[in-house]
Parts: structure tokens; sequence; C-alpha cells
């Protein structure tokens, strides 16, 4: 078959390519994160850390704090961690969409073939071809390529740009989470060792008290009560020791499921905590829009969700689509694939929808709705950004000063329980004296070792609020 009025189509074919630049929808402009930006964390002032002046996290923040055994297990986070896994995938499949979106540009092309043979009844067939058996042999190529006249292909492949770039911003996000997670269960379960290391030390002082009471007693001294309350405090000591274990043994399993690995083939030995806070860099709040991957991945989907209104207002106008056909068509296979054969024809379609029942105005005002939701989304992550900030900025800012009080008291329980001693064994005070210093000194030593691990924890939050070492050009896709 051979389409006539040839060139009438070929200038409608061109026609529509001089109007190609038009893009409908509103152009993405990223609103403003907050009415007021502050131009300064208020937490921060008399913040007694030292502040680097780079204004930086290193990318390998984890560092900061110089224990090998951390480095190790955060470094396997990345390799092993299963919910990392997912967003990975996640973020492939988003890069997949792009690609999908952008094949829009291009035409398609379909070939096939097919053979067929058919007898027309003799009782409805007319002329000739009363009753006749016929065969046909068709080898086609159908070409299709719908203009992007209005967008809404450049619109779709923006939308998945900005899709692919949000996931790159999520997959950092939950990295980071993972890591900081790790971090903070790992010196959770240092503060732990510290804990028992703290009470097996204690155990081994009331030991010796314990000694010191049964010699006065066997000497005639000193009551048999004062026996049984050394040896009480002694076995109380003993029983908490023992349940701190269940507490470390928690930890360890949650530092085992964080890179991996089932908890019954994981285990770290006991060692000593690193009681020093690590000097943090915050830099200033305007950087936080930057520096952190969950805001950039509402920014982004704040982008996606603006371009989602350009496709939803490209269906106002018309699509039009050009279509080309030729291949080789005979009546029997000898001559299928003669020159005779061939046969080509191009066309042009123009469509759009005349009536539709308000489903267009319905499918743009649920994109404008959707864009408003992704703003407000966007600006709760940045003001959640700064609580996160100010929070571990005020966190470490007291109780820096809560340790520096609670480290005179561990001396002076100290001192307490030296002179009450001494004045136990001079006979000038009852053991019931020494108990209660004994037991006061431990209290005050535990909660100074609880304080330096709360430390610890919120300048991992803290590093995790102010967006670790995340470098926002890992999100361009």
């Amino acid at each position: 078959m051979k389409t006539t009025g040839f060139s009438a189509q070929i200038i409608l074919v061109f026609l529509p390519l001089l109007f190609a630049a038009c893009t409908v929808g509103p152009d993405y402009i990223r609103p403003t994160p907050v009415e007021t930006m502050p131009t300064a964390f208020k937490e921060l002032n008399g913040w007694k850390l030292a502040q680097p002046q780079d204004g930086k996290i290193a990318e390998r923040w984890w560092e900061l704090y110089n224990d090998p055994i951390l480095s190790s297990l955060v470094e396997q986070v990345v390799i092993s961690n299963l919910n990392i896994a997912s967003a990975e995938a996640q973020y492939r499949q988003a890069r997949a969409l792009v690609e999908g979106a952008k094949a829009g540009f291009f035409p398609s092309l379909t070939a096939g073939v097919s053979a067929s043979r058919s007898h027309k009844s003799g009782n409805v067939s007319a002329g000739n071809s009363k009753g006749a058996t016929s065969s046909d042999f068709q080898l086609p190529l159908d070409l299709s390529w719908e203009l992007d006249l209005w967008g809404r292909i450049r619109r779709g492949v923006e939308a998945s740009q900005a899709g692919a770039q949000a996931s790159a911003a999520d997959l950092a996000a939950v990295t980071m989470s993972v890591q900081a997670e790790l971090a903070g269960n790992y010196l959770q379960l240092r503060t732990q060792d510290a804990q028992r290391m703290l009470l097996d030390d204690t155990a081994t002082l009331y030991r010796k008290s314990l000694e010191l009471t049964r010699k006065r007693y066997e000497a005639g001294v000193a009551p048999h009560t004062d026996v049984l309350q050394a040896e009480t405090l002694l076995r109380s000591i003993e029983a908490q020791a023992i349940d701190l274990g269940v507490q470390r043994a928690q930890s360890e399993h949650a530092i085992a499921l964080l890179i991996g690995k089932p908890p019954a083939l994981f285990s770290l030995p006991s060692t000593s905590l690193v009681n020093t806070v690590p000097p943090i860099p915050t830099g200033l709040p305007s950087e936080l829009l930057e520096r952190r991957p969950d805001i950039a991945s509402a920014e982004r989907k704040m982008a996606a969700a603006n371009a989602q209104i350009g496709i939803a207002n490209a269906a106002y106008y018309p699509a039009i689509r050009l279509s080309a056909t030729a291949g080789l068509e005979a009546a029997n296979l000898p001559s299928w694939f003669s020159w005779p054969s061939r046969f080509w024809g191009v066309g042009t379609a123009v469509s759009g929808a005349v009536f539709d029942g308000g489903r267009r105005e319905a499918q743009s005002d649920q994109a404008k709705a959707a864009y408003d939701g992704t703003v407000a989304s966007y600006r709760e992550t940045v003001l959640t950004a700064f609580q996160e900030v100010e929070d571990n900025l005020a966190a470490l800012r007291i109780m820096d000063e809560e340790s520096a009080v609670q480290d005179q008291a561990v001396r002076t329980a100290q001192q307490v329980v030296k002179i009450t001693t001494n004045q136990y064994q001079a006979g000038t005070v009852a053991y019931l004296n020494v108990l209660i210093a004994q037991t006061t000194s431990l209290a005050n030593q535990r909660t100074a070792l609880g304080i330096a691990g709360r430390k610890l924890a919120a300048s991992v939050l803290l590093i995790k609020a102010l967006g670790g070492g995340w470098n926002n050009a890992a999100s361009s896709s």
C-alpha cells in the first residue's frame, strides 16, 4: 500500500517542531526553608568543647573517637547492613526509572513477521474471489514517535531525575543513621564495660573490707552484724555486675545485627571506655541545608512534585504522534522478498480529550496539593534538623557542667570512705557509717560513668544532626 498526499504530510510532520521548545507547568524554584534563617545556633553559646575552624566534619567521622575497633565495625556497615542494601536497591531502581523516562525522547521501532492462509465463503464473497483460497505473507516495520510538544516527556524526565537524586540522598541518610546507631551502641557497650570494671574493682575492695571485719569480729572488737552487713554489700555488688551482663549482651547483639551478622557469630572483648568527647565543628545553621541528606532528599522530592504539575497540565493539550510503516507483503512465499512486494506509509495523528468529566482538572489539583505537601514536609525537615542540633549542643554543654560537678562529688565521696574506714578501725564509728560511705561513693562513680557515656552518645547524635561527613554532590544523578 502507498500513502498519498506525501507533501502535505511532511508539512504536518515538521510544523509542530517549530513549537517543540514549549514546556507547560511551573519551573521549579526552591521555596524558602524557614521564614527567618537563624545566624547561629542558640545552644552553641557557652559550649566548652573545642571548635575547629574549618567548619566541616570529616567523611570518616567515626575516626574522631580514635578507636580502631569502632572504625572497623563502622566500615562493615556499608558492606553488610541489610537496611542499606535495601536503600541501595531502591536507588538503582530510581536510576533505572530515569533511563526509562528518557526513552520517551526517541521513536519506537517494532518489527514483526506474519503468515496466514484463508478460504473465503462462497456464499458471502463477491466477484472472482468467491470461494477463493489465498495466502498473505507480511514483514512490517512500524515506527512511532510522540512529539514532546508541551514538555510532558521533559517534565517526566525532570521528575525521575529529581526522584533519583532524592533516592541517593535517602541512601546516604540511611547509611549515616545506621553508622550513628552502631557507634552509639558501641559506645554504650564500652560504657557498660567500664561499669563492669568499676563493679569488679569495687567488689575486690569490699572483699578486703569483709576480711578486715571478720578479723575484728574474731578478735572480739566488732559485732557479728558488721560481718553480715559487709557480706551483704559484697553480694549486692556481685549481683549488680552479673545483671550488667544482660545489658551488655543486648548491646553486642544489636551491633551484630547492624553489621549483618548472626549474634551467635559475633563477640567483642571487654575493654576500657574512650572517655573523651572529640571536637566537633558545627558550622552555621544555613549550612545544614547542604550538609544533611534528609534535607536534600526532601528538597529533591519538591522538585519531582513540581514536575508532576507540568505533566498534569500537559494533559490539557493535544498529543501529536508521527508514524511510519514499511515492509514486504506478498500472496506467495517465492515472491515475498522481491522488490515489487515492498510497501510503506507515513502519517500524523493529533488527538486530545474533548470531555473527560473533570478528570484532568482533578489530576492537576492533585499534583498541586502533592507539591504543597512536599513543601510543608521540607520545611518540617529543616526545623527538625535545627532542633536536633540545638538539643545535642545543649546536652553536651549541660552535661559538661554536670560532669565537672559529679567528678567533684566522686572525689569527696572517696575521701569520706577513707576517713570513715579509718574511724571504724579506730573504733570511733559504727560499721554502718562505713557501709553508707562506700555505697554513696560507688553510686557517685557509676553516675560519673553514666554521664561520660551519655556525653559520648550525644556527640554521635550531634555529628549525625550536623550531617556527618556527607557531601551533597553525592545525590546528583
